[in-house]
């Protein structure tokens, strides 16, 4: 239904703040728990994208092993809940252990109602684009082009127009930055034609040294050349009555263009110091990052070659084009990797959502998978941040108490500037007692130190 209350479970052992609480989200539908055995019961049942769970719950209120030990099982029974924990004065070491175990975020009592509704309603949207994004990869591992995840309408008509060229014999010509996909695109048109059951035999042309390409398309006869000591099939007869992909056509030399189109015209090979003409059955299909008319124009390409492999082009957009596919194939390549590496439970937190729509990816989904492969590997929490990705979200929200906080290290660190470290003279620049500023700058892990007049030389 379009009007339905959002859930929400929380977890309180005070039944005082249980009620404060619940009339703090009157515009959700509030479940209430007093202990595990009922907010287990509650997640079981209801089902809430959201839980707000307080660490000390009976039989240990004055601890935090019970809320935990909750925490945990949420996490099993529900491993997509997102669990907010609230936590009185001094639990900041165990709601530091709670978000390693999996929870979404903390907060730190005395409660305030805005600051808490915001915490709570970005933890719901992000389930919601979670659950959407989990959706559309089950809708996307159905389509015929395998492994193309997508909900770009640019992408969606690539796709389209793979199942409408495969079952032709029209040579193709794929075209794409780095990184886009191109033998991805490639595969798929072999595998929806007719010559599926045939092989495809893939030859990249940049990386192959220009003295032996010619051996490896065409093959070679014993005694062919220095070190040809017995007869070579070469890539063009294995792909015999399949498809043939030659990846980075660009950069193949001209003195093999003029072979390749002879090859195309007359569908019959020489091996390399060969006299018999081979009659050969492929369907040629071309990829290239460069713009082949500019090569043409710098006479680096033969343009009556280019138009023989251009039967039909298919251009494949880049990344940054394709709107809602960075976080969608980011969470695919999370699953992926998290399941490889018995890293399940990983999540992408908000920052992390934010900076991997805002780049703009110059690496394709090449960039996007090696990242988010590395950022499996390498967190430390149940959640990937912005920074696991190697990736800067200078934009990316923040609660109201962060924004605090940040807010307050900031004019800290300038009254130790403007008094060289003296904490006596900043506290009175700041209004607060001595001891106040001593404590916060042993909270925040501030060096007033730092702050005072060099006796070396200035680098």
């Amino acid at each position: 239904m379009p009007n339905e209350k959002p859930k929400l479970l929380i977890v309180e052992d005070d039944a005082g703040l249980r009620r404060q609480l619940a009339w703090t989200f009157d515009d959700y539908e509030v479940s209430l728990a007093g202990d595990r055995e009922a907010a287990l019961a509650l997640v079981k049942s209801e089902e809430p994208p959201v839980v707000t769970l307080d660490l000390g719950l009976p039989p240990d209120p004055d601890g935090a092993s019970e809320g935990l030990a909750t925490l945990e099982r949420i996490q099993q029974e529900s491993p997509y809940t997102k669990v907010i924990i609230i936590t009185g004065n001094g639990e900041r070491q165990n709601a530091l252990r709670a978000i390693t175990l999996g929870a979404y975020d903390f907060y730190q009592k005395p409660i305030e109602p805005e600051t808490i509704r915001l915490i709570v309603a970005r933890a719901l949207n992000l389930h919601e684009l979670e659950s959407e994004n989990r959706r559309l990869q089950a809708v996307q591992q159905h389509s015929p082009l395998e492994g193309v995840v997508t909900v770009s309408p640019s992408m969606l008509a690539v796709c389209r127009m793979v199942e409408r060229v495969s079952p032709s014999s029209a040579n193709v010509l794929i075209l794409g930055e780095s990184g886009t996909g191109k033998e991805l695109i490639a595969r798929a048109l072999h595998r929806m034609s007719a010559r599926a059951a045939k092989r495809l035999v893939a030859v990249n042309c940049a990386a192959i040294p220009e003295n032996l390409l010619e051996s490896e398309l065409f093959g070679h006869e014993k005694g062919a050349f220095t070190g040809a000591h017995k007869q070579v099939i070469g890539k063009f007869e294995m792909a015999n009555g399949g498809t043939f992909f030659l990846d980075e056509i660009g950069d193949m030399p001209l003195t093999l263009q003029s072979k390749l189109l002879r090859f195309i015209q007359e569908r019959k090979i020489e091996r390399v110091g060969g006299r018999v003409e081979i009659p050969i059955d492929v369907r040629i299909v071309c990829a290239t990052h460069q713009p082949l008319e500019d090569l043409i124009k710098a006479q680096r390409f033969r343009d009556d070659l280019y138009y023989r492999l251009n039967e039909i082009s298919i251009n494949l957009p880049p990344l940054r084009h394709r709107p809602g596919d960075a976080v969608l194939l980011a969470n695919y390549f999370l699953m992926a990797a998290a399941g490889r590496n018995r890293k399940d439970r990983r999540r992408f937190a908000p920052d992390a959502i934010g900076a991997l729509e805002r780049h703009a990816w110059p690496g394709n989904v090449r960039e996007l998978e090696n990242r988010v492969k590395r950022a499996v590997i390498m967190a430390d929490g149940a959640y990937i941040t912005a920074a696991d990705l190697e990736l800067t979200a200078p934009c990316a929200p923040v609660s109201l108490k962060e924004a605090r906080e940040r807010a307050e290290v900031e004019v800290v660190l300038s009254a130790l500037s403007q008094t060289q470290g003296n904490i006596s003279q900043a506290a009175l620049i700041l209004d607060v007692s001595r001891p106040t500023l001593q404590q916060f700058v042993r909270h925040h892990g501030i060096r007033p130190a730092e702050h005072a007049p060099r006796t070396d030389p200035a680098v």
